[in-house]
């Protein structure tokens, strides 16, 4: 059964009444929302749909932008001015069931005033009306979306169990996170920049990426990686000859450079 009755005009802004009606049943639920094109089954009348979904609904949105008003009928008469128009007599129908009336305006749209309305309809023009301007869809839409669970409490129960619930065991996580981790964990800093003077006792200039501060075995560059746990040596550096990984250390132990097909072993250090 549903709760919010689309209602809008074919040649005055159909396409906002499609976007409204798929938000609003992502939001809700499709059975929740009728659109007659989407709603009424193939082979059924659509008279008695139409009029049977706006009596069950607890809200009618009535679609309304710059041309609602112009939109002539098979005539070119205005067709707001015809009792047999439809988006007519389901306003209509819905002031008689009891059904909230929304105006929303699109765009630009002036608000309703009573002067330009058939007598019928004139009530419409003192209904609180709300905005959709297409700009600002997105939050117009979730304000739309809020008012009507605070209208519609079977609306409201559906928006709560649609919401997305949080394991109440999960770890809240705060500063550096790299996800799960397999073996030893490394934190440092990681700075890239162009170093004159070298690095603490490493003299000589270059440019890369260095990490000061390891709690662990580090590697960047290609080649090989070295686990030092074993060893008492210090420092080690592997790269391709552009890049410096920095492991801080007794200063004592081995230096590798690699680069395009050479091998460099400093053993003096």
């Amino acid at each position: 059964m549903p709760d919010v009755f689309v209602n809008y005009r074919t040649g005055d802004e159909e396409a906002t009444a499609t976007l409204i009606e798929r938000e609003l049943s992502r939001r809700f639920g499709s059975e929740r929302i009728f659109r007659a094109s989407k709603s009424i089954p193939a082979g059924e009348p659509f008279p008695r749909e139409l009029l049977t979904a706006v009596r069950r609904s607890s809200v009618l949105l009535a679609v309304i932008g710059q041309r609602w008003l112009e939109v002539g009928d098979v005539d070119g008469r205005p067709a707001l001015k015809d009792p047999k128009d439809w988006i007519r007599k389901e306003i209509l129908e819905a002031f008689a069931s009891g059904a909230k009336v929304v105006p929303i305006l699109v765009g630009k749209t002036s608000r309703l005033s009573r002067a330009a309305l058939p007598p019928a309809l004139r009530h419409l023009a003192d209904c609180q009306y709300r905005r959709l301007d297409h700009r600002n869809a997105e939050a117009d839409l979730s304000r739309l979306g809020d008012e009507l669970a605070e209208l519609v409490p079977a609306l409201a129960r559906a928006d709560e169990a649609a919401r997305p619930t949080r394991n109440a065991n999960d770890a809240k996580v705060s500063g550096n996170h790299s996800g799960d981790v397999d073996g030893v964990q490394v934190q440092g800093r990681t700075i890239t920049t162009r170093q004159h003077g070298g690095i603490g006792t490493v003299g000589g200039n270059f440019s890369g990426t260095y990490i000061s501060d390891p709690r662990g075995p580090l590697h960047t560059g290609s080649g090989s990686q070295y686990d030092l746990r074993d060893q008492s040596s210090g420092p080690r550096f592997t790269g391709d000859g552009m890049g410096v990984s920095y492991v801080s250390g007794d200063n004592s132990g081995t230096v590798e450079q690699h680069s395009a097909g050479s091998h460099h072993e400093d053993d003096a250090r």
